[in-house]
């Protein structure tokens, strides 16, 4: 559906300029399946960005959690801890491997998963002789999860994390970024993120082997001989040369984005300043978010709410949305234990994410900002 001139949109994607010229020498060279230079090169160079021994470019973020599941051994019977205040995407591969996911609640200052439910949850399943497999970790709308309470935790009860840090690539804790503390680190380049590929994801590990295991079972696990032969099941999941070529030229300007996007918050906190009623998504000390959206609530008993100002921005052509509604809530995952709740679903009631797009101008952030202001107002 399409929508009028100066529709203002949540998160477009924002070309580089570099991005046709990988593009147009992958048609050079006649590679436009899923082999090529282009996806050689933008592994390393994303391996090279995070710091990591290597990275397996896929063809989304949901495939490569499942991989990273795959690699950890999960499957029928185990049961994998996961943030409940997230996308689904985050926790449908926990089920395409045969598993269970286990929702643990969020924490009201960075939004993430709550160390105090998750130390419960574990100390329970200890209990119970029936410990996790896995925890799969959300850093949410770019903001970093309480990683050393998270990370002391999981050693102590001997958990692997894999971090689903599909909407926090350039985001750093302590100074490290964002999908290198866990066994294994996802990302995603759909069209929404900070950078894109049009679709895609990766997997990067300090651990090369898991990646290049990774690699193998992306490209349907054929057996190293001159003839098709399997014994391990495999997907079609590999990134193509063409996709990759488009995140090779976005990787060239990840950094600018990120810098754009955070301006894109601090701009709003001046626009808005005025309204007493939101509260922004903080950033404590030792935390760079790349505030992939900018995100506030709206102050309890207020006599506006967050759905009557999505609305009223909707209706002034702007797209803004609620918080992620908590997977412990959604009808598809009823019968699933959860830790908490209550966190997750208070941001969920009282949350808005406004339009956060690096290429958003100032005079766009103006009008959403006007909006916001009229409403209050009233």
């Amino acid at each position: 559906m399409s929508q009028p001139k100066d529709f203002i949109y949540l998160s477009p994607p924002h070309m580089g300029g570099r991005e046709q010229f990988y593009v147009q020498q992958a048609f050079n060279q006649n590679w436009v399946t899923t082999a090529g230079a282009n996806v050689d090169g933008f592994e390393q160079e994303l391996a090279a960005y995070l710091g990591a021994a290597s990275a397996a470019a896929l063809s989304s973020g949901t495939a490569a959690i499942q991989l990273a599941l795959l690699a950890l051994g999960v499957g029928p019977g185990d049961e994998v801890f996961c943030s409940t205040f997230t996308f689904v995407a985050s926790a449908n591969p926990i089920r395409y491997v045969g598993a269970t996911p286990v929702f643990i609640d969020s924490e009201p200052t960075t939004w993430n998963l709550c160390p105090t439910a998750l130390e419960e949850a574990l100390r329970k399943r200890q209990q119970q002789g029936n410990l996790p497999k896995a925890l799969l970790l959300v850093h949410l709308y770019g903001m970093p999860a309480q990683m050393k309470e998270i990370l002391e935790i999981t050693r102590h009860y001997g958990v692997p994390i894999i971090e689903d840090a599909a909407e926090a690539l350039g985001s750093r804790y302590q100074g490290q970024l964002l999908g290198t503390f866990g066994e294994a680190g996802v990302f995603s380049f759909n069209g929404n993120k900070i950078i894109t590929t049009s679709g895609g994801g990766a997997l990067v590990s300090a651990k090369a082997e898991l990646i290049q295991n990774t690699r193998w079972l992306s490209t349907q696990a054929k057996e190293p001989v001159p003839y098709y032969h399997h014994t391990t099941q495999g997907y079609n999941y590999r990134l193509s040369n063409i996709c990759a070529g488009i995140g090779r030229g976005q990787l060239e300007v990840l950094e600018e984005r990120v810098r754009q996007r955070r301006a894109v918050y601090e701009n709003y906190l001046g626009l808005l300043a005025e309204v007493d009623e939101l509260e922004w998504l903080p950033e404590p000390e030792g935390f760079f978010s790349n505030r992939w959206l900018s995100c506030f609530t709206v102050k309890k008993g207020c006599f506006v709410t967050s759905e009557e100002l999505r609305l009223a921005l909707l209706a002034a052509n702007i797209e803004a949305r609620p918080l992620w509604q908590p997977l412990h809530r959604q009808p598809l995952f009823k019968g699933c234990d959860s830790f908490g709740g209550a966190v997750s679903e208070d941001l969920f009631a009282r949350g808005l994410c406004l339009p956060s797009g690096s290429s958003l101008t100032l005079e766009d952030q103006e009008r959403v900002a006007n909006v916001i202001k009229k409403a209050f107002s009233a």
